[in-house]
């Protein structure tokens, strides 16, 4: 038996990147036009959170609790669990975070006093614009074709960066720390999951959660930030 430091992470993968990316080719025509919802639905959540308010921060949360438990049932459960015996647990966990958003939306409350608009609430927003608009056009431009892009609600690399930049931008306080531990897991997952079949953007993920954790630690190093007459989640 060959010894465990001579086998890569391709040596543990299940399909083969054409199996993998012919998935979403699949997906994609069976849910059409789903994905134009869920660039609406992206696109709504920002919106929502840019200002501040317990109505509004609620139905985005809700929003994403729906865009999670829709990928744990028709992407993983599925689409995914037919190439992939593991897709169980990525399914479970997409739904327990559904369920923490959920419960996240039950419990938010009037936000605090507004303030300047800071680091938090700009990457969020950034972060977010990037998983919506632009993250499905990286297969396309790396010559993947457009039927295999995949989108914001409906496949879970969007879905969790999206989730992350939602986040930072949203006025959770301390249950930003219990709502990111699953998407920033995922982030490392698919970026494995990319590097094992040499995809040239099997960096974003990984990227995407590292810009998330700079922003709050710089947030954290910097103290509170100050009061001022333009509100916004921060």
């Amino acid at each position: 038996m060959s010894e465990w430091w001579t086998y890569s992470l391709s040596d543990f993968l299940l399909f083969s990147p054409r199996t993998y990316y012919r998935l979403f080719e699949l997906y994609n025509a069976a849910v059409w036009p789903g994905q134009i919802a869920g660039l609406l639905a992206g696109v709504a959540i920002g919106a929502l959170l840019w200002r501040p308010a317990a109505s509004r921060g609620r139905l985005a949360l809700i929003l994403l609790s729906a865009c999670w438990l829709w990928v744990a049932w028709g992407y993983f459960l599925q689409r995914y669990a037919t190439i992939n015996w593991a897709a169980i647990y990525g399914a479970a966990g997409f739904a327990i975070q559904a369920l923490l958003l959920l419960l996240a939306a039950v419990a938010a409350r009037e936000p605090p006093a507004s303030v300047r608009r800071g680091v938090l609430a700009w990457t969020g927003l950034a972060i977010l614009l990037f998983a919506v608009a632009l993250q499905p056009l990286l297969g396309p431009a790396l010559g993947r074709p457009w039927s295999q892009t995949q989108t914001f609600g409906l496949a879970p690399d969007p879905t969790a960066a999206a989730t992350l930049g939602a986040l930072l931008l949203a006025r959770q306080g301390w249950r930003r720390w219990l709502l990111m531990p699953i998407p920033f897991a995922w982030c490392l997952v698919s970026g494995a999951t990319q590097w094992a079949m040499a995809s040239p953007d099997a960096g974003v993920m990984p990227l995407t959660a590292a810009v998330t954790l700079v922003a709050l630690l710089i947030r954290r190093l910097s103290g509170r930030e100050q009061p001022s007459r333009c509100g916004t989640g921060a």
